[in-house]
Parts: C-alpha cells; structure tokens; sequence
C-alpha cells in the first residue's frame, strides 16, 4: 500500500511542480467569508444536541478521544488548505488571515484547533521557507490529500540516548542518519518529517542541519507511545519516537544547506509565535462569555465583578492588538517581524493565564464544572494552555525570551527613539498588505517598529494633556510609558554585548517582561489610532485608557486614576457583544447562533 500510495504522491507531485503558478489575490473578504462559514458548520458551541458544540467535545476530551465527527467536518471544508501557500494550490495568504479562518475551531477546542490547524503549519513551515519548488509541492501535495507531516526539533531526545539524531556524510553527497529522537506531539505515522539532525558542534549557532524524512521509507516507522501518559493533558495528541541507523537521505532533502538548521527554525517559527497566541485569544473568549454569564446569574450584586470583567475584557483587546500587529508585521516587514512575534509568544499566554485566573473568582464554585457547556470552558483551557503556548517545540516561554534577549542592547543602542514609524496599515486589520512569504522572514532583523510607534502615538497624544477627560488620561498613560522606555534603554545598553559573555539571567528576564509589556502597549496605542470609526466603541478611547492602565501597573508605572465611565463603557460593550453574539476581540465578528 504505501508503494501505490508513493507512486500516487509522485504522480501528484509532478502535475504541481510543473502546474503554472496561480498569481495570490487579494483574499481578505474571501478568508472572512470561509470563517463566517466555518462558524455556521460548527454550530452553537451551547446547543446540548450538537455534534460539535462544548458538551460534546468535553465529552470527547473525558474519553480522551479526538472528537471524530467534528474532525470530520474539519477535513470536508478543507482545513488543510489554509496551511498551504496559494502558489502551491492551497489557500494560505497572510497568516492574519489565517487566524480569521481558524478562531471559529479554537473558540471549541484548542487540542482540536492545534492538531488540525497550527501543527500541519508550523510543521511544514520549514519547507515553505526553504524547500526546492518541488520539495514544496510534494508537501502541498500530501498536507490537501489529508497527511501528516511530522516536526523534530532540535533538542528533542529520547529516552536515554544523549545527542539525539545525529548525521554523517555519505558517499553519494548526501547524509547517513542515525540516533533517536522524539517526534513534536501528533506525528506519529506522518507521511513525512522535518527533522533537526546534529551536523556540527554544540553550542554553535550552525549545530544542526533541517532535513526531510520520508515517513514510508522508515525502516522503523515512528509509531505513537501508547498508554495514559503518553497523552499531553487535554490535548489528547500522543508522542512518537523515530529511531535510525544508517538512514540514508538525499542531498536534494536538506534544506537551506548543512549547519543552517537552527537558523532556518528561527526564521520558520516566527509564524507560530504570532499565530497561537492570536488564536489562544479566540479560545479565552468562550471562558470570558462563561464569566459573564455567571456575573449576570450570580444573585442581586452583579455589579462588584464589572471591573474584573471589564479588565479581562481590555487585556483580550490588548492581546489581539499585539498578536495582529505581529501577524501582519510577517507580511508587512518581514525582516524585522522576529522580535515582535517572540514577544507576542512570551506575553500573550502569560497575560491570558493571568486572566483565566480572575474569571475563576468570577465563577466561583462553577469554575469546577468540568462538563457543563457554559462553566466548562475555562478549566479545561486552563489545562490546555501552557502545552498550546509552548507549541511544537515545547519550549514557551522561555524560547520567548531566549530570543529576544540578545537584541535587548542592540536595540538600545541603535533603534530606540531612532527610528521612523512604520507604516499606518500595520495596525489595520482590514489593511491590504502583501502575501506572507516564509523565504523573507530573517533570523535575525534589525529595527523595532513597535517602539518607534509608541514614541510617535506619545507625542500625538501629547496636545490633549492636561484638558481632563479619556483623552487627557490616554495621553498621560502613554508619556509614561515612553518614559519606561527611556528608563529599559539605560539599563539595556548597560548589558553585555552579545558574544562577548553569558546575559545575567535574572536582569534579562526583568528586562524581557518590561520590553513586551511595553511593545504590547504600542500595539494597543497604534490600532486605536488606525480606527476609522465605523466601530464607536474601538474608535473612543475608554478601552486603550483601561488597556494601558493595566500594562502600567504590571510595569509598576505611575497609573492616574481612570476617569468615570471608563469601566462602564468597556463593561456595557462586553455585554453587548454577548447578548448579540459578537466575538470579544477587535473584529467584532458574527457567531453562530
């Protein structure tokens, strides 16, 4: 079976690699309208009778069980599509567009949305980025006729065995593969595997060498483990181990060349650090409805849990704020998009856990229903999210940080207050920008566009302080937090150089918190600025003031007292949207009914 099914690929491959390449279109109403129909597929997530609402699939994760039917409807609309590049016959554009399409499946269930939607992505990334035109294809090719394509980063071990796959040069000009290694969650008995071999020293930025593995030539097939404890938690995708001996590859199966492996993943990853978390605010969306709910049928004192909700609410507007202007930094600037969306990977999660934490003190002893379709929602994300953040590569985080540490200095030095602003269409998200192309993403960009916004917003903002009122709060919000940038670029320039010496890990780590937290705020201050007005609650400036003034306080920053009416405009409109149905984040968009 798997030589026809070979030769099948082989037969498909051909036909796409020499296929003329279909020239992108501006899709943004076309992905709208595939996530509008996605949303009406999946159903009400409250109906007890749906096949795919929350009842059913808390009862699937209960079983530890993927929930068959919905995947079902998840391949017949063709969600595979949407990881593959336009040019390669699939439908990804623009990975903003992308989370448009895949909110709908992780407002239900993220184990769902990251199996069928992130992981085949993220996985595939790699050869996107760097592929042959027809190593691409054959990927297409396998990803739209509903394969798996595994991912084995570097670092990934198994068992006992020290280094992991490692890789030796053969006689034909390609490599003989050998070790073991474990494979990303749900990779088990892919079609084919992007794995990280060790081609070089430790310790050396050119350590490892990407390579493609044809999952039907395995002499040992990666097979999934078995047992409970081969489970992630409520993410319900077991492990695999791939073990070689000898395992030759062809040259034509490295990608971006020997030694580029840790760089290539850099350049891949971005894509996932700006798309989980954007879609991880889809799913806190379903536990905020819950909270609000509760609130509503809590007794006679519903209103001491506005300000609580109110702020969760700001701190969502906040994090799709941040994760849309990475998402579209990919397209837009994609050589200074590295930065951003690492910080997006570190900040969104951590906020979004903080938040899950304050809806539980909303929902009381509800908060520890497991099955119910209303009350349900927010335990089992809290279970989910930290295997969600750390994605792919396990790493969360800490791989947030690891990657923005070492531009911490330079960036003081050279970018801060330096800079020009970038371009307005970066913080609108009806924007037209171009297509997102793996190939230009860098691995390591130069530029912080974000702060360069935030000092340009603050000097805008600057006219209206003093005058009383929203504005005059947003306009002192934002002074000090530009003087919390001139603050973090005195104690950056004052780190070592990077390559000269080990970073003092605790001072980083402060520093990093400091740095997101104040790229978080520029993106909150630079999408309400590119508001046109056809939304009057986005457009007036309560829901950055409450924003802004929770991301002063984490910094420790002044806060001025927020004026009347801020609360209870951002409260009125989240309950608003509930009652009609309306997601909770800046698109406002249409849910089923």
């Amino acid at each position: 079976m798997a030589v026809a099914a070979a030769t099948a690929v082989d037969r498909a491959v051909a036909d796409a690699a020499g296929a003329p390449v279909r020239p992108a279109t501006p899709s943004a109403a076309d992905a709208d309208r595939r996530a509008a129909r996605l949303e009406m597929l999946l159903g009400d997530p409250y109906a007890p009778d749906n096949p795919h609402g929350l009842t059913a699939l808390f009862d699937a994760d209960a079983r530890r069980r993927p929930p068959e039917p919905t995947k079902l409807v998840l391949e017949q609309f063709g969600l595979s599509a949407e990881c593959v590049p336009v040019a390669n016959g699939g439908r990804l554009t623009r990975a903003d567009l992308l989370a448009r399409v895949l909110r709908p499946v992780f407002r239900r269930d993220v184990a769902l949305g990251i199996a069928m939607g992130t992981d085949p992505l993220l996985a595939a990334a790699p050869v996107w980025a760097a592929g042959s035109t027809l190593r691409r294809a054959h990927t297409a090719v396998l990803l739209l006729g509903g394969d798996r394509i595994g991912l084995v980063p570097h670092g990934r071990t198994a068992g006992t065995a020290p280094g992991g796959i490692t890789a030796r040069p053969a006689a034909d000009g390609g490599l003989l593969l050998d070790g073991r290694a474990e494979a990303a969650p749900g990779a088990g008995r892919a079609r084919l595997y992007v794995v990280q071999v060790r081609t070089g020293p430790a310790r050396s930025p050119h350590s490892h060498t990407a390579v493609l593995l044809d999952g039907d030539r395995l002499a040992t097939p990666a097979v999934p483990k078995t047992g409970r404890a081969a489970h992630c938690g409520p993410l319900h995708t077991p492990r695999a181990e791939i073990e070689l001996h000898g395992h030759a590859v062809p040259y034509d199966a490295v990608l971006a060349g020997v030694g580029e492996g840790v760089p290539l993943a850099l350049r891949a990853q971005q894509v996932g650090h700006a798309l989980v978390p954007a879609l991880l605010v889809a799913a806190a969306d379903t536990a905020l409805r819950s909270a609000v709910r509760a609130a509503a049928d809590g007794g006679t004192s519903p209103a001491r849990w506005h300000r609580r909700l109110a702020g969760v609410f700001a701190d969502a507007l906040a994090c799709d704020s941040f994760a849309g202007v990475a998402l579209r930094a990919l397209s837009l600037l994609p050589a200074q998009a590295q930065v951003p969306a690492a910080a997006v990977h570190y900040l969104v999660p951590a906020l979004l856990r903080e938040n899950l934490e304050e809806l539980a003190c909303v929902l009381g002893a509800r908060r520890h229903d497991r099955a119910g379709a209303h009350y349900g929602t927010l335990g089992r994300l809290m279970r989910a999210l930290p295997l969600a953040a750390a994605g792919l590569a396990g790493t969360g985080a800490a791989d947030g940080r690891a990657v923005i540490a070492p531009h911490l200095r330079p960036l003081a030095e050279h970018c801060w207050f330096a800079e020009p602003e970038p371009p307005s269409a970066l913080f609108r998200g009806g924007a037209d920008l171009p297509d997102l192309h793996f190939a230009s993403l860098a691995a390591a960009g130069r530029g912080d566009f974000l702060a360069a916004s935030l000092s340009g917003s603050a000097a805008r903002l600057a006219g209206v302080r003093g005058v009383g009122g929203h504005m005059a709060v947003l306009a002192e919000l934002s002074q000090d937090l530009v003087t919390e940038l001139h603050a973090l670029r005195a104690r950056c320039r004052a780190l070592p150089i990077p390559g000269t010496g080990p970073l003092p890990v605790a001072s980083v780590c402060a520093l990093v918190d400091r740095y997101a937290l104040l790229l978080a705020a520029a993106a909150v201050l630079g999408v309400w600025e590119g508001q046109d007005g056809a939304d009057p609650f986005l457009a007036a400036p309560a829901w950055p003031v409450l924003a802004l003034s929770r991301i002063a306080r984490r910094l420790g920053a002044p806060v001025p007292p927020l004026p009347d009416g801020v609360v209870e405009l951002v409260h009125r409109e989240l309950v608003r949207r509930c009652h009609e149905r309306l997601s909770c984040d800046l698109d406002a968009t249409e849910l089923a009914p």
